[in-house]
Parts: structure tokens; C-alpha cells; sequence
């Protein structure tokens, strides 16, 4: 009996073994088989994973520019990716790249069936552009508009080069001459130069009035024609109304700028090669960081500044003659919202509305105050910060590397092109790359709140608040509004007169609707933005 027990517990034994053992073997086939199909469910246009092949990629002399940075999933950061929508629990990416509704709005800038064939013209009209590219721009596509009010022939604008900026360009090295010519011909007539005849003739030289309409310049202007045969714009920004012009004005005003007035082939070809290069990380934002040391000296702002920085900065701006004020004070400045955010601020305010550290982010700046160091922080948050000098070699920028609005010609095509825009401060280029979006059909634009905040990241620094779910919630919520979906122009500030009034209202070019945008008619039934 013994004997055929102890061959019985033997035999279970080796049962309950080959049991465990099967049960082993079924799990892990089904592991691997999960694992499998969580694979081949990722999206074919993830962010973490790189294209296998782009056409630059051939070429030899650039074969090192890719492999100097790592791919995005093979980045680690400290900073996890928190939920964006406070409910799912998890990222929601396609929400985090989703443009605004457009609401059906598409560009309307034909003239009417009323608008004059060109007249005939009665003189010419120099033009000195002044400031940066962006402010030039901007005075260029007026003077356009000026010069069919005036019936004037317009030479090819003077570019400024007597600025801050030291930019010896010509219209033709940044524009593009040509189309700009043949895109306007039926609008106005342009000439590359004054006629030789006329070169020694008696010039006005006038300072037209900032903010002005069509009365002053039909009337007054105008009537220099009757002694003048050439008027000479001294300066060509805010010279026009942003409000209250005839439609064909408006329209002539877009057609201008966004259609006429492209870039030179060159920084075209430049620009877009720019733009495949960021593209082949995956989605991008194009960071507007006006950290610079202009930005700073003239505005005042100290905030995360040496003291030594902070003199440096002073000392400019009481050295500089043109600028007026010289007193200002930075905390005043910071707390209401007149101060670009800082490198560090920038990366706590794009982690609180969600962007992963893999989020591939081009920088559309100059040189940042303060150098690398003063990047550490947002870098260690978002590692693929790229710019011009990093996606490109310096035998490519050679060209347009000791020209400023050259170089600012190449940040102004990767942020127009970029799947967000995010400027950190409201300067001339972050107004006219918005209104140039909006334009465009209302591309994704996320417009910090400055002045809310400066006030949370202050109870940051001071100990009552941390990052986290709280800061996410309120800074999402405080920018729900603010991404570039489609509403009419700003009017002027309740209660401004004079200049103020005018100065108060919201930029034509920052916002070109209802002007040059109009909605579908099945649209406009179900929407209070009906164009009238």
C-alpha cells in the first residue's frame, strides 16, 4: 500500500508542474500579443517617431545637421506630460494641435465692382520705410494704399538702414521686387527708380499724420500735386487709419501684404527648407522669445536678471538719445503685463497647458540676454529647442547672416508655417506673423496672458502655489479664449481721445477680419459674425 501511494503523490506532482508550467506559457503568449497590438495602433504621424527620409537628408554637406540632435522618443526629461482636459486623465494630443474653428472664414480681398480702373498718375512718392522688417513691412503695404489715394506712381521703397538694426539690405535683397510690381499693377503703378529726369528736382518732404484717412490724404496731401512733382514720405509706419476706410482700401491694404509683398526667392527657399527640417520632428511650436537685450533695456524689465544686467541694460537706454523714457520701473513694468516672459516662465507656462517634453519648439529670436544659461531652465523642460543655426549650416545662412531683416525675414516663414505660434511678447512681429495666421484661416495662435501670469508664478516662487493639476487648471482656462479663433477687430479703449484713441485700437495687419475675411453664406446664418 505504501508503495502504490508513493507512486500516486509522484504522479501528482508532476501534473501540478506541467499544469504550472502551462499556465505560465499562456500568459506570456498573451503578453507579447497585447504588446504587438499596442504597437502597430500607434499613429502613423507620431510624434515619436522620426521620418525615415527627406530629400535634403541625401545631401553630403548636410548629412550632420540631423544626427546632432536625438530623436524625440529618445529624449528624457524630468517633467512628466499631465492630462490637458481635467476629465480623460490622459494627454490628448489631437486636442493640443487643434486649430481653432474657423467658421468657414476664407480671404475676401477682390475689389468691387465700383473700385476705379488706375488713374492717371499726377507725381511720385518716395518712401523711406522705417524700423525693423515687420514694421516695414507693415508701412509699405499703407504706402501702397496711399498711393492710389494720392494718384501717385510709387518708387520702390527705402529700406531702413540707419536703425538700431545696422541692415544695409535693399527692398530687392528681402522682398521680392518683381511680383511685387506685377501683383499691383492694376492697383498702382510702381517704378524701381525715380526718373532721371526728376532726380535733381525739387522734393516735399513730409511727415504724414500717424492714424490718418482718406480726407487728409485726398485733400491735403494731394494738393501738394498743384507745386510738387515728388513727395517724399519720411516715415512710413501707422500712417493710416486702422478703421473707418472705404472696403477697396481695406482689400488693397491685404492684397498688399499678403499677396504682393512676398518674400525674395532666396529667403523663400531658405525659409521653407527651414520649416521641412522642423517638420521632420513632428508637429512644432514656433516660440516668439523676445528676450533680447533691446527688447529689455528699452521696456525696462529686470525680472531673473544679475544686478551687473540689469546697470548693462540702464546704461543703454540712458545712452540712447531717440528714447524718451528713461525712469521706468520693472516691478511696476512685470505686474501689469508689459514685460516679455523669461525663458524659465515660458517653459512652467507651456508645461501647465499640457506640451510634453518631446514638444520639438523653434526659436524665432535674436540672441537671448544671458546666453545658454539663461535657457537651462526651458531646456531642461523641452530638450528639442532648435533655431536657425541649428537646423542650418553656416554655409547656408552665410547669405543672410550680417543682415538682420534677412535673418528675421527666415523666423517670420517657420513661424507663419509652424502648427502653433506662441509669442511671449506683443511686439511688431508677433502682431503681424498673428494677423498674417489669421489671415491664412485662423492657424493656431496662443496668446499669453501676462499679467494673470506674473501673478501665478509669483505665489510659485513665493511658496503658496505649486506646479501641478491647480496651476494647469487655471492657466488652461485663463487661455481657452486666447488661441486665434476668428472675431472682429479691437476697437478703441472706452473713453481714449486724440492719439490714444487711435494708439489703443487693435493693429489692421494684427487682425485683418472683417476687411479681407469673409464666411461661407451657409455660415453666416448660424453665426454672429456676419460681415455686412
Amino acid at each position: 500500500m505504501a508503495v502504490v501511494a508513493k507512486r500516486r503523490w509522484r504522479t501528482f506532482l508532476i501534473l501540478r508542474r506541467m499544469l504550472m508550467c502551462a499556465i505560465g506559457v499562456i500568459g506570456l503568449i498573451a503578453l507579447i500579443s497585447v504588446h504587438v497590438e499596442e504597437v502597430t495602433k500607434l499613429p502613423a504621424d507620431s510624434s515619436y517617431k522620426l521620418p525615415t527620409e527627406i530629400g535634403y537628408q541625401k545631401l553630403s554637406r548636410e548629412g550632420n545637421w540631423l544626427q546632432e540632435f536625438a530623436p524625440p522618443h529618445s529624449l528624457k526629461s524630468p517633467f512628466t506630460a499631465h492630462k490637458l482636459d481635467g476629465a480623460s486623465g490622459r494627454l490628448d494630443s489631437d486636442k493640443l494641435w487643434k486649430p481653432p474653428p474657423n467658421k468657414d472664414y476664407v480671404p475676401c480681398t477682390e475689389p468691387s465692382l465700383s473700385y476705379r480702373t488706375l488713374p492717371e498718375s499726377r507725381g511720385y512718392l518716395l518712401v523711406h520705410a522705417n524700423g525693423g522688417l515687420n514694421q516695414m513691412r507693415a508701412g509699405i503695404c499703407d504706402m501702397v494704399a496711399v498711393a492710389r489715394l494720392i494718384n501717385a506712381t510709387l518708387v520702390i521703397p527705402e529700406l531702413d538702414k540707419r536703425s538700431l538694426w545696422q541692415d544695409s539690405s535693399n527692398f530687392s535683397d528681402v522682398f521680392d521686387e518683381y511680383h511685387f510690381i506685377n501683383s499691383l499693377i492694376d492697383d498702382v503703378k510702381i517704378i524701381k527708380k525715380l526718373p532721371k529726369e526728376l532726380a535733381s528736382a525739387t522734393r516735399a518732404v513730409k511727415h504724414f499724420r500717424s492714424w490718418s484717412g482718406v480726407d487728409y490724404y485726398e485733400q491735403e496731401i494731394a494738393k501738394m500735386w498743384e507745386e510738387y512733382q515728388v513727395i517724399r514720405a519720411a516715415k512710413s509706419d501707422s500712417r493710416l487709419a486702422n478703421n473707418n476706410l472705404p472696403p477697396d482700401v481695406q482689400k488693397l491694404r491685404c492684397r498688399a501684404c499678403y499677396e504682393a509683398l512676398r518674400f525674395a526667392p532666396e529667403i523663400e527657399k531658405m525659409g521653407k527648407l527651414l520649416v521641412d527640417r522642423m517638420r521632420s520632428y513632428g508637429h512644432y511650436i514656433a516660440l516668439h522669445l523676445r528676450f533680447e537685450k533691446d527688447m529689455l533695456a528699452f521696456s525696462g524689465c529686470t525680472h531673473d536678471l544679475f544686478p551687473e544686467e540689469a546697470e548693462e541694460l540702464k546704461t543703454i537706454r540712458d545712452n540712447t538719445t531717440w528714447w524718451k523714457v528713461k525712469d521706468i520701473d520693472p516691478l511696476e513694468q512685470r505686474a501689469k503685463g508689459y514685460c516679455p516672459l523669461t525663458p524659465k516662465e515660458v517653459g512652467m507656462f507651456l508645461h501647465a497647458l499640457g506640451f510634453p517634453s518631446s514638444t520639438p519648439i523653434y526659436i524665432a529670436a535674436g540672441d537671448i540676454y544671458g546666453g545658454e544659461s539663461r535657457m537651462s531652465d526651458l531646456r531642461a523642460r523641452f530638450p528639442i529647442l532648435m533655431n536657425k543655426e541649428k537646423l542650418a549650416s553656416a554655409e547656408e545662412l552665410a547669405p543672410f547672416i550680417n543682415h538682420a531683416s534677412q535673418m528675421a525675414a527666415l523666423d517670420y516663414i517657420v513661424s507663419v508655417e509652424s502648427d502653433i505660434f506662441i509669442p511671449t511678447y506683443s511686439g511688431n512681429m508677433a502682431r503681424a506673423v498673428e494677423g498674417h495666421r489669421r489671415f491664412l484661416g485662423h492657424r493656431k495662435t496662443i496668446s499669453p496672458d501676462r499679467k494673470a501670469l506674473v501673478r501665478l508664478f509669483d505665489k510659485i516662487e513665493g511658496g503658496t502655489m505649486k506646479e501641478g493639476k491647480n496651476l494647469s487648471n487655471k492657466v488652461i482656462d485663463i487661455h481657452r479664449r486666447r488661441q486665434g479663433s476668428p472675431r472682429k477687430r479691437k476697437g478703441p479703449v472706452t473713453g481714449t481721445k486724440g492719439t490714444d484713441r487711435f494708439r489703443s485700437e487693435e493693429a489692421f495687419y494684427v487682425n485683418p477680419l472683417p476687411d479681407c475675411l469673409c464666411q461661407n453664406e451657409s455660415t453666416r446664418s448660424s453665426t454672429s459674425f456676419v460681415i455686412k
